[in-house]
């Protein structure tokens, strides 16, 4: 059987160096256009220093592009950019412009990468985000999550898995949440389990405690509901195979109506 995860690096802190929801935003919160009447979206020179400040091991190029403004909050953001590189000593990151939304409002997705040995074992780790971001012209002044999901694994070669969760559901909506192997497991036994991760815990960086049991299929499998308010739900997953560690995190936003599935 593989070894033990990591006790420290959890899945849900492996954003915490890119700008993420982590930094301040509430979790349990719509998706809402920010009233920032006087800024707009980040240039692309500006979206190019903001790479080069998350690459950087000095935080002091990041705290220059950031002010605080809704669901943004540097000094937060600024420690958790630390201690994933403390986690991840290698962690990379990549800043994107992505596509607009229907009303207009460019977006923006942040992908972060990295490898951490502990126990003799390599954990790689995968990140993303789509954000709606805020700027003055100067400097980052707000922020809004759209999707963001993240996945570490361990072993010789990273397990080929998929993850199928949606971004975003109806409020009261039963959907799946699926953690798939994507190989054959000829008899392998594997074991896993998923819990939901309160806003409280992600703000505490405080790991939850989750359950394993025997998976009889090619991966873990599980229906659940939505709330009947509008907000977020973040699930976790862990999934012990013989060649290796697969854990996960998603966050998926619960809207009121259908037009906020795809905004």
């Amino acid at each position: 059987m593989p070894s033990r995860p990591p006790s420290r690096p959890l899945p849900w802190l492996l954003l915490a160096g890119s700008l993420a929801s982590l930094g301040g935003l509430d979790l349990g919160a719509a998706v809402p256009a920010l009233a920032l009447p006087a800024a707009s979206g980040p240039t692309a020179a500006l979206l190019q220093s903001l790479e080069t400040a998350l690459n950087a091991h000095d935080e002091a190029p990041l705290a220059a592009l950031l002010r605080a403004g809704p669901g943004l909050d540097p000094q937060q953001l600024r420690q958790r950019h630390q201690r994933l590189h403390q986690q991840f000593p290698d962690a990379s990151w990549q800043v994107r412009q992505g596509s607009s939304l229907r009303d207009g409002r460019p977006t923006v997705t942040v992908k972060v990468s990295g490898t951490r040995v502990e126990g003799g074992s390599t954990y790689r780790l995968d990140a993303q985000q789509t954000l709606i971001l805020q700027s003055d012209g100067r400097q980052l002044i707000g922020q809004t999550v759209l999707a963001e999901s993240t996945l570490l694994r361990s072993g010789e070669r990273a397990l080929p898995v998929i993850v199928q969760i949606p971004d975003a559901v109806l409020t009261g909506q039963r959907y799946n949440v699926d953690l798939i192997v994507d190989e054959p497991l000829n008899g392998a036994l594997v074991a896993g389990g998923l819990t939901a991760v309160s806003s409280q815990q992600l703000a505490a960086m405080e790991s939850p405690s989750l359950d394993l049991g025997a998976l009889g299929g090619g991966g873990l499998f599980k229906t659940v509901r939505a709330p009947q308010t509008p907000g977020s739900q973040t699930w976790a997953m862990l999934l012990v195979h013989p060649k290796g560690v697969v854990s996960a995190t998603k966050r998926v936003r619960v809207v009121a109506d259908r037009m906020g599935l795809d905004p």
